[in-house]
């Protein structure tokens, strides 16, 4: 049986009894492009014909920096604290869900140090709009910067074919 879940001390759930003073966490997510939403990355709207499709603003490249602040600490995933069937996240804010995941962390004594992001999109070409989605994040995340990247699929597959867009990101917290 699984320990019991100690916000003081989120190494307890996976079976350590120290808590680890740096950790690291993998986020991942992708929405499929659909018509009649808005597109937004990073916090950033960004001018395009179509949209991500999800139950909250679908930012994809918010929700895999959430992930990975949360799995860096032992702590879920988004789906665990936001949970898609509570009508009080539909249509939220991610940055505000980010803003409310760095509160879980610290609250668990942690906070971030770094984050390194991966947007890949076929299309639109999100270059122009990095700098802005970089000091959205940072300032959430109480850093001075996070990077984030745009990659094209190249053609490949359903992301190259446009169909969706995908994010990466790896982030890096310690004790605080």
């Amino acid at each position: 049986m699984a320990p019991a879940a100690d916000p003081a001390n989120p190494s307890a759930a996976l079976g350590y009894a120290t808590r680890f003073p740096v950790r690291v966490g993998i986020g991942y997510d992708v929405h499929p492009l659909v018509a009649g939403r808005p597109l937004v990355l990073g916090g950033v709207r960004i001018e395009h014909e179509r949209g991500l499709d999800g139950y909250s603003d679908a930012d994809v490249l918010t929700h895999a920096v959430i992930d990975a602040v949360l799995g860096a600490a032992g702590m879920g995933d988004i789906g665990t604290h936001f949970p898609s069937d509570d009508a009080g996240y539909k249509g939220a804010s991610s940055l505000r869900l980010l803003e409310r995941s760095v509160a879980m962390l610290a609250d668990a004594g942690y906070r971030v140090v770094n984050v390194d992001c991966v947007v890949i999109a076929q299309e639109p070409r999100i270059h122009p709009y990095l700098a802005a989605m970089s000091a959205n994040l940072a300032r959430r995340l109480g850093i001075v910067e996070v990077n984030v990247k745009g990659k094209s699929p190249e053609g490949l597959g359903s992301l190259g074919r446009a169909e969706g867009i995908a994010a990466q990101a790896v982030a890096t917290i310690e004790e605080a």
